[in-house]
């Protein structure tokens, strides 16, 4: 059985039910190797982008980039993939499952949620965490 439907036959209902695939925000930013992998478009990262210096690292790979640009995402690190809306995320997060990378989650709230997190009150949380 290839990778791929090995992985799709792994998304039961208690797959999702159990929410393993997911992570909220605030509790990837307690993971010490966590990195955020941002999948918008290069439209919406020029609209609206943010980079975390004191806290983790950002990456930015529009969804239709990653196939080419796959070794710029580290497998040994905890991914935290988010788009817009969640759906980019999904496809990116079985895309990156099906290549050998065990680490990744999808972030709830997408992008709306890091927003939230980032905010002066939860940053200076996170920092001083």
């Amino acid at each position: 059985m290839e990778k791929i439907e090995k992985i799709m036959k792994s998304m039961t209902f208690e797959f999702f039910g159990s929410g393993k695939h997911k992570i909220k925000v605030r509790d990837h930013f307690s993971k010490d190797d966590a990195l955020f992998l941002d999948v918008r478009s290069n439209e919406e990262r020029d609209t609206l982008s943010f980079e975390m210096i004191h806290h983790m690292p950002v990456i930015h790979i529009p969804i239709d980039e990653i196939p080419e640009r796959l070794d710029e995402i580290p497998k040994n690190r905890c991914i935290g993939i988010f788009c817009s809306g969640g759906i980019r995320a999904t496809i990116v997060y079985v895309y990156l499952k099906s290549k050998g990378y065990n680490d990744v989650l999808i972030l709830e709230g997408g992008y709306t949620d890091v927003i939230d997190e980032i905010k002066p009150g939860n940053l200076l949380k996170h920092i001083k965490n």
